[in-house]
């Protein structure tokens, strides 16, 4: 019987821990975030690159609709680099070339779509150098890295 009530005991002794750390994880207020809850610069920046990957591969094969959705996935994370930076470098670097590359999105224009994709990677390089990591340049990928995903334009 003694072995029972002490697994019983344990067993109280560390869901009562568990659960103070949990409320402890909640203590912030509604909104704020922890660094547990956001990313940092590095990762938000590795997916900024992916997008950026993708995006051009979708252009390239005109599949509009997929240009569309990264490009929704790119602002969102130029969002989240704003949030850690503050102030507006980001809109400053990359605001003119985003809705430039929309609107040939929007237009399925190839040749505005390659041109403001160009302008967009010569924004994240003038930023990159404002911020002192001149040492990370952008250009227009070379090859495709996800093989597994098809890029040209499916009909519905």
């Amino acid at each position: 019987m003694r072995p029972i009530i002490a697994m019983i005991v344990a067993g109280a002794v560390i869901a009562s821990g568990t659960a103070g750390a949990q409320d402890a994880a909640k203590q912030n207020e509604p909104g704020e975030e922890t660094s547990a809850d956001f990313a940092g610069l590095g990762e938000i920046m590795a997916l900024q690159q992916m997008r950026h990957i993708k995006l051009w591969f979708a252009g390239e094969a005109a599949n509009w609709p997929l240009t569309d959705y990264e490009i929704g996935e790119l602002k969102e994370g130029f969002e989240d680099v704003t949030k850690l930076l503050g102030g507006d470098i980001v809109s400053q670097h990359v605001g003119t070339p985003m809705s430039d590359l929309q609107k040939s999105i929007d237009g399925e224009d190839s040749a505005a779509f390659a041109a403001a994709f160009d302008k967009l990677s010569a924004g994240c390089n003038a930023c990159h150098r404002a911020l002192d990591h001149g040492f990370i340049v952008i250009q227009r990928p070379q090859l495709l890295p996800y093989s597994n995903q098809d890029f040209t334009p499916q009909k519905q």
